[in-house]
This record gives structure tokens, C-alpha cells and sequence, in this order.
């Protein structure tokens, strides 16, 4: 079993495991500052559904409502001041850079951001911080996050299905993935670790 195939089958098995309430909990922790992909949870919940061992509409619904959950957390966030934000979001890999570019696309194009930035890397992440500084309605927003959180898990899941429906073309592949998958892995490390260092020199 190659590198790919290996993250692809652990990956599966704790989903599994965690079953409806795990992929909750995970994308809780997506739409937070935590920086934890989407496109590292929905896909396999889509091989699940594939194989009939997770059904479409509860991975949905645990996945969007997971969605708004970490969001209203981030909302919170925002609306206890950007200090605050900046003091405690370093301990989750906040990156300011990033928090700032958002608050100023959220600035110049309101609410509407929440849905839009729902299919944005990194963005997504951060997009509830701003909504919150802003003091944004609340229903608007978490109807705005419903929508696009529904629409941009569907779609991973989707991708999902397909993928493990058509696993057999790209096992053929897989020994060039692992390289990919090695660099990324390096990468990530390395930001991480970055990161970390960065998070515990003193404010």
C-alpha cells in the first residue's frame, strides 16, 4: 500500500469511526481558525457513502451543521474585539495577515462575504472573525453559512463518491501522488512548526 492509498484508508477508517458526530465535530473545527481542510474530511465521507456505510442526507446535515457551529464560535470571537482575536487566535495558527485581508474584502463587499468566501481556501477559515468585529446580523449570517457551507460540503462529497467509484484508475497512479504527498506533508510541517514558534514568542 503506497503512501496515498495509506492516508486515503486511515483517513476513512477515523471518519468512520467517528461516524455522524465526528464529521460534526471536524468541521466545527474547520469553519474555527483551527486550521483543520474541509477537503480533508468531506471527500471521505463521500467514500462512505459509496461503500453504504454512511448515508448522504445525516453527512450532510452533520457537516453543515458543523459548519455553522464553528462559525458562530468565530462570530463570538470577533464581537469580543480584535485584541482579543490577535491575543488568543496565534495559540490556533491564526495567521494576522490573513485575518486582515479579510476583514478588508469583508469591508468592501458586506454580508455577502459569508457566503462567498464558504469556497475560498484559508478564507473560509477566517471570514466569521470580520462578520462579528462588524457586529453583523445573525440571521443573515448563518443563513448565508448555511447556503454555502450545504453547497461547498456537498461538493466535496460528491467528489468523494466519485473518486472511490473510480479508485481503480487512480491506484494506477497512486506511486505518483506519493511524491506530491511527501512535499505537502514536508510543507505543512515545516509552516506548522513556523507557526508554533511564532505563537509562543511573548505578545
Amino acid at each position: 500500500m503506497g503512501l496515498t492509498e495509506a492516508l486515503c484508508y486511515y483517513n476513512t477508517l477515523l471518519i468512520n469511526q467517528c461516524s455522524y458526530i465526528g464529521i460534526f465535530l471536524l468541521m466545527t473545527l474547520e469553519s474555527m481558525v483551527f486550521p483543520i481542510p474541509s477537503e480533508l474530511v468531506m471527500p471521505f465521507a463521500g467514500f462512505l457513502i459509496f461503500t453504504g456505510e454512511f448515508h448522504v442526507l445525516p453527512v450532510i446535515i452533520a457537516s453543515t451543521l458543523g459548519s455553522i457551529m464553528g462559525s458562530l464560535i468565530s462570530y463570538g470571537m470577533g464581537m469580543l474585539g480584535e485584541p482579543v482575536v490577535l491575543r488568543y487566535g496565534r495559540y490556533l495558527l491564526l495567521n494576522p495577515h490573513h485575518l486582515e485581508w479579510t476583514k478588508k474584502f469583508f469591508d468592501r463587499h458586506g454580508g455577502k462575504t459569508i457566503f462567498i468566501c464558504r469556497f475560498i481556501p484559508v478564507v473560509r477559515h477566517l471570514i466569521s472573525i470580520p462578520a462579528g468585529l462588524a457586529r453583523m446580523s445573525l440571521l443573515p449570517f448563518i443563513l448565508y453559512t448555511a447556503v454555502g457551507a450545504t453547497l461547498w460540503n456537498g461538493f466535496l462529497t460528491y467528489l468523494g463518491v466519485r473518486l472511490k467509484e473510480n479508485w481503480w484508475i487512480i491506484q494506477r497512479y497512486t506511486h505518483i501522488l506519493d511524491y506530491f504527498v511527501v512535499a505537502g506533508l514536508i510543507g505543512v510541517t515545516v509552516y506548522f512548526v513556523w507557526k508554533l514558534k511564532g505563537a509562543r514568542k511573548p505578545a
